[in-house]
């Protein structure tokens, strides 16, 4: 089974994807800005954690996405 979780703003949206693999429980993370200047910012990743759960998988890559907003948003990481 797998699990899909998603946090949406005016400005952004977090999206994740959690699923159990034969190598464990995978989350995949979605980041992305529509109106950044010079366009639209999209970054993916996977979420390096161990999880017990799709649940918690989920859970985790949605803070963690929403991690990666503040920081951006913050002008602390340019990517």
């Amino acid at each position: 089974m797998s699990i899909k979780g998603q946090v949406n703003c005016a400005d952004w949206t977090v999206t994740c994807n959690a699923e159990r693999t034969s190598e464990g429980i995978v989350c995949a993370v979605a980041v992305e800005h529509p109106n950044v200047e010079g366009g639209r910012f999209v970054h993916r990743f996977k979420h390096a954690g161990e999880f017990e759960s799709e649940r918690e998988a989920v859970l985790e890559g949605l803070r963690e996405g929403m991690a990666w907003i503040n920081l951006k948003s913050d002008k602390v990481i340019s990517v």
